[in-house]
């Protein structure tokens, strides 16, 4: 029994060893200058959203991320710090509206909204178009409203083949690794209360 003790010891000792020595000049610099770094920074950047992998099937913020048509909505995930809740393993919808649907808001709506003042209504808005689920647009159909990820609900009408959620019509599905993103032709507003 106790050569194994000292087998078990002596190969700890050898990988800390190795651990140790593996450790280069360059590697130590690097960890100095980011101590300066203040936690805020820090935080911004961790999580599951950051982490690059080639090889999985896209989540629905890669999906976003991926196309040209969503560059708001990416800028206003970020500025909400939603990444991360994008990321989780779901089952999530995403309705997601394009560009040229931030644009028919009003004028200086989505400049004002993306202020850091006004990040909770942001994330309130942004959150108004997650729903837990992974539901195709045919199986959309069978739903009257959709319990919303801001606690709110949302309408769903089916008008000829067409699904609105919210008032905003489904115009592509995209499967993601955790979901599907649903592409909508509005930005869904949540009610006031």
């Amino acid at each position: 029994m106790k050569p194994i003790i000292h087998l078990k010891l002596w190969a700890v000792s050898f990988l800390i060893l190795g651990l140790v020595s593996g450790c280069k000049n360059g590697d130590k610099a690097t960890l100095m200058d980011t101590s300066n770094t203040t936690e805020k920074e820090i935080d911004a950047n961790q999580g599951q959203a950051f982490i690059e992998d080639d090889s999985s099937t896209p989540n629905v913020l890669n999906i976003a991320k991926g196309s040209p048509d969503h560059t708001i909505l990416i800028a206003a995930v970020q500025e909400a710090g939603l990444e991360n809740v994008l990321v989780n393993a779901g089952p999530l919808m995403v309705f997601a509206p394009t560009n040229e649907a931030f644009d028919a808001l009003p004028e200086g709506t989505v400049e004002d909204l993306l202020k850091p003042e006004n990040k909770e209504a942001l994330a309130n808005i942004l959150k108004f178009h997650v729903t837990p689920g992974n539901y195709n647009v045919d199986l959309l159909k069978k739903f009257k409203k959709l319990g919303q990820a801001n606690n709110q609900n949302v309408a769903v009408e089916v008008i000829g083949d067409d699904v609105y959620v919210g008032g905003a019509k489904i115009i592509a599905s995209i499967p993601a690794g955790n979901g599907i993103v649903h592409v909508v032709d509005k930005v869904i507003l949540p009610p006031t209360e």
